[in-house]
């Protein structure tokens, strides 16, 4: 399906979807508890993305200190920063994709996910897949060589 379509059906479909669902809750709470609500999980939202997002901060620093390239950190700083636009926007189906971007196994795997789907993921050691949750690292070493033929 053409990407443009997709875009579009989400950028008119999504916010309708979320109206529907804050006037079905509204009609069954009452308007002032469901904005109430709305509030309060955007304040939770964003104190919880605060601190993951100094969590991730520190690993990349580690990762950085071990002379790794933080990649899978970096990554999981951006979906941590897509949970927390989710969280800021009312709605409670944007508030429940984002609470759950911000559990860290489930981050985690949808990570790998999308790696594997792009073909990102190569398989690890001996052809066994790398899909076990871990994305091998390694570790290059650099250096000068010269070849000498007999």
């Amino acid at each position: 399906m053409n990407p443009g379509i997709i875009f579009l059906l989400l950028l008119v479909g999504a916010p309708l979807v979320e109206l529907y669902v804050l006037i079905e809750v509204g009609s069954e709470i009452g308007a002032l508890p469901t904005i109430l609500l709305s509030i309060f999980t955007a304040i939770l939202g964003a104190a919880l993305v605060r601190l993951q997002g100094v969590s991730v901060l520190l690993r990349v620093q580690e990762t950085l200190a071990r002379g790794e390239a933080p990649a899978l950190e970096m990554l999981e700083g951006a979906v941590l920063m897509m949970a927390g636009v989710m969280l800021l926007f009312p709605g409670f189906i944007t508030d429940a994709m984002g609470f759950l971007m911000l559990v860290p196994p489930l981050r985690r795997r949808l990570i790998l996910a999308v790696l594997k789907s792009r073909g990102v993921l190569r398989p690890g050691p001996g052809g066994a897949p790398a899909d076990d949750g871990e994305i091998r690292r390694v570790t290059i070493i650099q250096g000068e060589y010269r070849r000498e033929d007999d």
